[in-house]
């Protein structure tokens, strides 16, 4: 009985530390799982703001050519309302899913940014739908726009924990003026 009693704390040190690696184990595995949970998470939510950016942005550039259709843009592919209606209602129909994907699984702070930028687009396509002459009163609302999506970039950013970005606001050339001088053609709207 002695020599059992002698190795008796030794057997204890053993099933103690069987016992301590295995909760480490385990641990560590809780902890690691709830890492990748978080990183998929985060993927689908960076997917899921990407893919609502891409379907505002179809309705902006569509609109972009509408509008120097009717004289209010310089960008130098001009598209009809009448031709531009159908690409429109398509770009309209493809933003509603993505917008549905965003309420789901976006922050309050992003959908509240998102509703924000795409009320100004739905006035934008009021604006078209009109017939409004006044470039004045569209580079307002392009300014509106890119506030917005700008707001929308900020907050899905910081929603992510990335890094302050670019505010993407590109330099655009005038439209040309009425001087019978030739003018190099005018760049297209910026996407932003």
């Amino acid at each position: 009985m002695s020599a059992f009693l002698q190795q008796l704390p030794a057997l204890l040190g053993v099933v103690v530390g069987a016992l301590g690696s295995y909760l480490a184990l385990v641990r560590s595995d809780r902890a690691r799982f709830a890492r990748e949970r978080s990183a998929r998470w985060e993927e689908r939510r960076l997917s899921v703001y990407a893919e609502y950016a891409r379907a505002v942005k179809r309705s902006v550039n569509l609109m972009y050519r509408v509008a120097s259709h009717l004289g209010n843009d310089p960008h130098p592919y001009p598209l009809s309302p009448q031709e531009a209606e159908p690409q429109l209602a398509q770009a309209t129909d493809g933003r509603d899913p993505a917008g549905e994907a965003l309420v789901m699984l976006g922050s309050r702070d992003v959908v509240e940014r998102a509703r924000t930028w795409v009320t100004v687009v739905m006035d934008m396509e009021r604006f078209l739908r009109e017939g409004t002459h006044d470039p004045r009163a569209w580079q307002a609302l392009l300014e509106r726009q890119r506030a917005g999506r700008e707001g929308y970039y900020a907050a899905v950013r910081e929603d992510l924990g990335l890094p302050p970005g670019h505010p993407a606001h590109w330099p655009t050339m005038p439209p040309p003026s009425s001087s019978t001088s030739p003018s190099p053609s005018p760049s297209p709207s910026p996407s932003p």
